[in-house]
This record gives structure tokens, sequence and C-alpha cells, in this order.
């Protein structure tokens, strides 16, 4: 959603069974880094599957701004010509990341270490996100960074002309930061290194190896250990990007609410640090099967068949996730129609994404008849096996929060509504045809 654009408001219904193939976009971490990771590197890397998606555009924009070139050949078919490692021209003008966090903080680590200045900005959502996670050790490599009050966009980095390797301990389990570092590691001399308290998303560890960095990681007495040797020559590699379990994770819990539905949801990643919603959907007896595992670009992916059937609530542990935290939303959604309650826990990070996840999902599950309990790291959702629905809900320009709740209202006895549909356009731009085509009464 553009920054002057109105506010779109949608409904949902309560549905038939939905029916169908579900071909969800393509996963949007891996776009970003494809992107990011093509431009640092020799010769032309081709992108099969890119999520087109208009935070992916925005970091694609940002490649180009940086010296690359960048070219779409067709439906999810783009070209990059890189620049190599340590090749980025300083930008004419400010570089614009729209809604995307994830773009953001990982082009700042990919041009930290270079001796250019850039400044950043995005829309009223991204601007009010903390910055200084990143930038904070982006600054210990040397880089000068000037920001808003809080760390906070618009930001302008002065990139270090002398880099420094860096050893970092990661304050909490974020693959942004983790990611940003070893961008940045990659025109620093010697070896980076990140330590983890527990493993987050790694496929920027999967693809920097694909590229031909030297990395490797380990667990340790010491927590997640990740190294990687600076100045490396990237070679340019073709990358087929699986589709996104976060994507799918929608027209999966539609599966699973509306009574009588089956749904297939062909090629997801099955990555194992992405795996943590599924593997907690099972724990509450969702009827998943797993069915064609295999492996595309370096990422282990399968396809979905979902059914509806009854479930039971859990309580999720605080390490797990890491390994579903954008997934925290729809599951609040799903739990509601489990009998019994749903305790989610070390779910703090939510706090500081697109929206506070936490309050955004409770007040909207509170306006539709559902009981939540939250803290600063926890939610409890107290299934009801049946939800009344009727109330409108405040999306808060997240993208995740509008897609959640038009889920909600497909399985409610009143409708649902949202106050802003627009932001769906920065992850999934056709959610609303795709859960059309399997029966959904949205819109």
């Amino acid at each position: 959603m553009s920054h002057a654009a109105q506010p779109l408001p949608m409904t949902s219904r309560r549905s038939a069974p939905l029916q169908g193939e579900a071909l969800v976009p393509g996963d949007k971490s891996i776009s970003h880094r494809a992107l990011i990771l093509g431009a640092l590197s020799v010769g032309e890397t081709r992108i099969t599957g890119l999520l087109e998606g208009q935070d992916v555009l925005d970091t694609a924009k940002a490649m180009a701004a940086f010296g690359a070139q960048v070219e779409r050949r067709g439906p999810g078919d783009w070209s990059v010509h890189g620049v190599g490692v340590g090749g980025f021209s300083e930008p004419a003008g400010v570089i614009d990341c729209g809604n995307s966090g994830t773009g953001v903080r990982l082009i700042m680590g990919a041009m930290a270490t270079t001796p250019i200045t850039a400044t950043f900005t995005g829309d009223a959502s991204l601007c009010r996100r903390p910055m200084a996670r990143v930038t904070d050790p982006l600054a210990g490599f040397g880089a000068r960074i000037t920001a808003r009050e809080g760390g906070r966009l618009p930001i302008t980095i002065e990139g270090a002309a002398e880099p420094l390797p860096l050893t970092y301990r990661t304050p909490v389990p974020s693959a942004q930061i983790k990611s940003a570092i070893l961008l940045a590691g990659l025109n620093a001399p010697g070896e980076t290194v990140v330590i983890e308290s527990e493993p987050t998303r790694d496929h920027s560890e999967r693809m920097l190896a694909g590229f031909g960095a030297q990395i490797q990681a380990e667990t340790t007495p010491d927590g997640h250990v990740i190294r990687l040797t600076g100045r490396p020559e990237l070679r340019a590699q073709p990358v087929a990007v699986p589709r996104d379990p976060s994507s799918a994770a929608f027209p999966v819990a539609a599966a699973l609410i509306v009574p009588g539905s089956q749904i297939r949801v062909p090629g997801v990643s099955r990555n194992p640090t992405r795996d943590g919603l599924y593997v907690t959907l099972l724990d509450m007896g969702a009827d998943i099967s797993f069915e064609n595992i295999r492996e595309e670009g370096g990422e282990p992916v399968a396809d979905l068949v979902v059914r509806h059937g009854p479930l039971k609530g859990v309580e999720v542990p605080a390490e797990r996730a890491a390994s579903m935290i954008d997934e925290f939303p729809i599951l609040s959604v799903i739990a509601a129609f489990a009998e019994g309650p749903t305790v989610m826990n070390g779910v703090a990070e939510l706090r500081v994404k697109e929206s506070d996840r936490i309050d955004a999902m409770a007040r909207g599950l509170e306006a539709n008849g559902v009981t939540v309990d939250e803290t600063r790291d926890s939610m409890t959702v107290h299934g009801m096996g049946r939800v009344p629905g009727g109330g409108t809900a405040a999306t808060h320009l997240d993208h995740r929060i509008a897609m959640s709740f038009l889920v909600l209202g497909l399985a409610t006895e009143s409708p649902v509504g949202i106050d802003d549909g627009g932001p769906i356009a920065t992850s999934f731009p056709d959610f609303l045809p795709l859960m059309r085509g399997l029966g959904a009464e949205l819109g």
C-alpha cells in the first residue's frame, strides 16, 4: 500500500466447504535474500518463483539503486547482474523500503561495510519499528549511523571505509539481526561471528553457502554460532524460490476451520527453522499430510493436503517461537475454533513487528466474541469451538493481521470486517483471488 493510499475496508462471511489447490506465492524471506545476494555476486543470477509483493519489489528497486542491473523477464522470473561484494555504488535518492522490516534491515547490513552513504525510510508502520537492534551492531563494523529518536527511520548510514570484523551475541532471537550482520561481514576482512541463544531461520546461511561464501554453523554450549569468512567472491547462481510457509498458513487455516473443507497446497517450504506452526497444528490434532517431499533451491519442500476436523488447545513452548514468529496471528485465529485454551509463550517479539501483533489480535478477537489473556511475552486464546464474529478488527497497516481476520470470518456465525485490506499486497498480492478460488466468501 502506498503511503497516501486510502483505507480499503473488507468483510468475510461464513463459507461453504473450501476445495481445490492453493498456489501460494514464493517465500518472502528467500525472495529478499535472492535479490540482495544476486546484487552482491559476480555474473547473472536468475530467480524463478520470486514473490512479487510490494515488500520484495521495494528490495528489487533498492538493489538497482545500489548499481545492480535488475530485470523482470516474466511472472516470478527475474535477472540480477551483480556488482560483487563491496561493489555497491552510492544511490542517487532515498531508499524507500515501504512496509518491509526484513528488506530495510538486510539492505542496511549489505551496504554498511562499503564506503558510501545511503538514507533509508519506509511507510508509517515501518518508521515506528525499532532499528537500533540492527544499527548498533553495524556501528561495530565502523559504520556511522544517524537515526530519529529511538533509533527509528529515516536513517542515514555512512558505510565503513575500513570495516572491522565483528563478533556479536544477538540480544533476541532474530533472523533479521543475524542476516544483517552476516551481510555486513561479507565486506569485512577476517571472520565475522554471530552467536544466537537459539537457532533462527537459516535462509541466509543456506543461500550464502550456495553463492560460494565460507560459512559454518554449529550448536555449542555457548549458543548457536555462525562463522563467516569475509571478502569472498560470490558466484551468481540460479535460485528457485519455494512457496512461502507463512503465506500457506492462511489457506491452511481456512481449511482447518471451515467444516467440510479439503485443499492441497503444493511446493511449500518445510525448512525446519520455519516449521513451528505446522508442528503446533499437528499437536492440536490438525488433519494435515505432507506428500511428495523433495528439495528445491537448497530448501526442503512438500505438498500439503489439509482437511477440516476437530482441534484441541495446546501450550506452545517458548523455544518454538522463533520458528513460527510470523504465524502467531493466524494461529490465534485457529485457536479460537479449538476446544480449550491455546497458550503461546515467548512471543514478545510480536510487539515490535509491523504492529503490536499481540494487542492487535487480542482486541480483534475480543471484538468477535473470543476471550484472550495476554502478558508482555505470552497470549492465551480460549477456544470455543464456535465463534460469534460480528466485529470489525483494526489492522494497523499490518498485512498478517488483515489476512488473519479475513480468515476468521470464513467460519464465524456473523461476518467479520477489517478496517483496511490494502497492506495485504505487501506480501500476498493474490490473496483475494486465491481464497475466492477455493470458495471463500470475502471481499
